[in-house]
C-alpha cells in the first residue's frame, strides 16, 4: 500500500534529523514523501509560519513526519494540534541497552519502559490568554470530553502493553476543579475498562520518576503537567535526543522528536538523530507497518551498543554517519 507522507523539517537541526530519518525508512515503506515549508524561515519568506498549503498537506496525508520549530512554535505545532485535533500526544520513555556505559551518567537507565499520555489540545496551553492592565492572566481549560478521549487512549496502551494499570497525574489538590475533573473523569474511564486506577500529585509523580521509574507503566497527565514530565523522564535514557513522540487524533498523525531546533549545533552535522527516527517508528506502528517499525527499532538499539552514536552520547559520529548505520541495520533485519 503506498502513503502519502507529509514531511515538515523545519527550523534549526529540523531538516538534518528529518533526513536522518527518511534515510533510514524510505527502503522500508512504500510510501511519497511530500515536503510542506513551516517554521521560522518560512515565517520570514512568506509571511505566514504555517501556509494554508502546508496546513492543507497535512489534512490530506496519512500520517505527517515533523523535524522541529524554532521561535514559531506555537504556530506552528501548537496550531498543528489543534486544527488536526491531536489530541493525544503519546512520548515512551524507554531504555536501550548500552546507553548508561556510553553517557556515563548515573541516572541513565537502560531498563526503564513506560509511556506517558499527555493531553494535547487542553489545559494551560488553550491559548486563551491575555493581560489587563498590569496583570497578565491564562485560562486553563479542562473538559470532561477532552478528558474522557485521552482517559481511553492510555487505557488502550495499557491494554496493548499488557497492563492492568493506568497512572493519573494531577494537582487536584490544589486545582480543586479542573483537576479535580480531570481526575474524575480518568478514575471512571479507567475502571470502566476493568483497569485499576492509581494517582500520584505532580510533585510527587516528578520525583519518584527519577527515584524509581519502574513505579509507572501508562501516565495520563495534563498538557502542561505531561510536557514538563516527559522532558524530565528523557533524562533517564539519554536525553532528548532519544525521546520520540507521536500527536495522534481520531484521523490523523503527527510524530516529532521531543527536542527543540537546537539553533547552537544546527548545520554541524552532529545533531543526534535517534528521537527522530524512533518518532518514524511510531508512525510506522501507527500506519500499521510492524516489521519495519521493530526492524528500525532493533537497529537503534544496535547502533547504542556498537557505540555509534552522537557527540551528545559520548560518541564521534556524524548525523548520517548514524543514519546509514541504522538504515543498513534495519535492512538486514527485514531482507
Amino acid at each position: 500500500m503506498a502513503y502519502k507522507i507529509a514531511v515538515i523539517p523545519g527550523d534549526g537541526i529540523g531538516p538534518e534529523v528529518i533526513e536522518a530519518a527518511l534515510h533510514v525508512i524510505e527502503p522500508l515503506i512504500d510510501a511519497e514523501f511530500v515536503e510542506g515549508e513551516a517554521g521560522d524561515e518560512c515565517a520570514e519568506k512568506h509571511g505566514d509560519p504555517l501556509p494554508e498549503d502546508t496546513l492543507e498537506l497535512c489534512h490530506e496525508a496519512d500520517a505527517i513526519l515533523f523535524g522541529a520549530a524554532g521561535e514559531t512554535a506555537a504556530d506552528v505545532i501548537v496550531r498543528l494540534r489543534q486544527e488536526l485535533d491531536l489530541y493525544a500526544n503519546i512520548r515512551p520513555v524507554r531504555g536501550f541497552p548500552g546507553l548508561r556505559e556510553l553517557t556515563g551518567e548515573p541516572y541513565v537507565r537502560d531498563d526503564v519502559d513506560f509511556v506517558i499520555v499527555r493531553e494535547n489540545t487542553e489545559g494551560l496551553y488553550s491559548g486563551i490568554e491575555g493581560r489587563f492592565r498590569d496583570t497578565a492572566y491564562t485560562l486553563r481549560i479542562i473538559t470532561e470530553e477532552g478528558t474522557r478521549r485521552i482517559a481511553e487512549v492510555a487505557c488502550d496502551l495499557a491494554e496493548e502493553r499488557g497492563s492492568n494499570t493506568v497512572t493519573c497525574v494531577h494537582k487536584a489538590n490544589v486545582m480543586r476543579e479542573t483537576c479535580g475533573l480531570f481526575r474524575e473523569v480518568c478514575k471512571e474511564v479507567v475502571e470502566s475498562r476493568g483497569l485499576e486506577f492509581e494517582e500520584y500529585y505532580v510533585d510527587a509523580a516528578a520525583m519518584f520518576m527519577i527515584t524509581e521509574p519502574e513505579r509507572f507503566d501508562v501516565v495520563v497527565t495534563p498538557n502542561m503537567f505531561g510536557d514538563i514530565l516527559s522532558d524530565e523522564a528523557a533524562a533517564l535514557v539519554g536525553g532528548l535526543g532519544l525521546a520520540p513522540s507521536g500527536n495522534v487524533g481520531d484521523r490523523h498523525g503527527l510524530f516529532e522528536p521531543v527536542h527543540g531546533s537546537a539553533p547552537d549545533i544546527a548545520g554541524k552535522g552532529i545533531a543526534n538523530p535517534f528521537a527522530t527516527i524512533l518518532s518514524a517508528v511510531m508512525m510506522l506502528e501507527w500506519l500499521g507497518e510492524d516489521e519495519a517499525a521493530e526492524a528500525v527499532r532493533e537497529a537503534v538499539g544496535e547502533a547504542i551498543r556498537e557505540g555509534v552514536v552522537t557527540p551528545d552520547l559520548g560518541g564521534d559520529k556524524k548525523t548520517m554517519e548514524v543514519a546509514e548505520f541504522v538504515r543498513e541495520a534495519a535492512l538486514n533485519r527485514v531482507q
